[in-house]
């Protein structure tokens, strides 16, 4: 069992982690932020996780003769979605550390930026910039950042996890070939 929760957990981790690195090197480290910059994390992600319903089949199918209980596939899909965003957090401290280098910095520009473009009143613009400064001294201390980072992503593989666990209790769904 643990071999498989590896096994898939990396094959997660290489997966979103690649898209990330690959996503912000093609783009010079430009990646939108916004709607559009969430989408394609996300996206990424949902692919990234499909190995937790590919872990749960194979447990279910190959060491389960077929049938697996909710709670049993429900926690290997939180392991392997623990070990493949441990993987995202990497990833991301690499592609910051050599490629981004000023993430926060560019991503309160454009908060600042935006809520100038809705013609936001001086005095607000001005609480969002403070804001936005104590938010870049945070960002910069590792002990806010690596948990936040986790917390984009983990939310994601126990929603998958559940969602995996939930219909591959049942046997007679995508039951094992013969």
């Amino acid at each position: 069992m643990w071999h498989g929760i590896v096994k898939y957990g990396v094959i997660a981790g290489l997966v979103v982690g690649g898209a990330m690195v690959l996503s912000f090197w093609s783009t010079g480290g430009q990646m939108p932020h916004g709607a559009l910059g969430m989408a394609i994390g996300y996206a990424s992600m949902l692919v990234a996780f499909s190995a937790v319903f590919v872990g749960i089949k194979r447990q279910r199918d190959v060491a389960g003769g077929g049938v697996i209980r909710f709670w049993p596939a429900f926690g290997i899909g939180l392991a392997i979605s623990f070990i493949a965003s441990l993987f995202y957090v990497a990833a991301w401290e690499l592609v910051q550390a050599t490629i981004v280098q000023d993430f926060a910095g560019s991503y309160a520009a454009s908060v600042v930026a935006a809520e100038r473009a809705k013609g936001a009143d001086p005095a607000a613009v001005a609480a969002l910039v403070a804001e936005m400064e104590a938010f870049k001294v945070q960002y910069a201390d590792p002990t806010f950042r690596l948990p936040m980072t986790f917390a984009e992503i983990f939310p994601v593989g126990v929603l998958v996890s559940l969602v995996s666990a939930l219909v591959l209790r049942n046997p007679r769904v995508l039951p094992a070939r013969s």
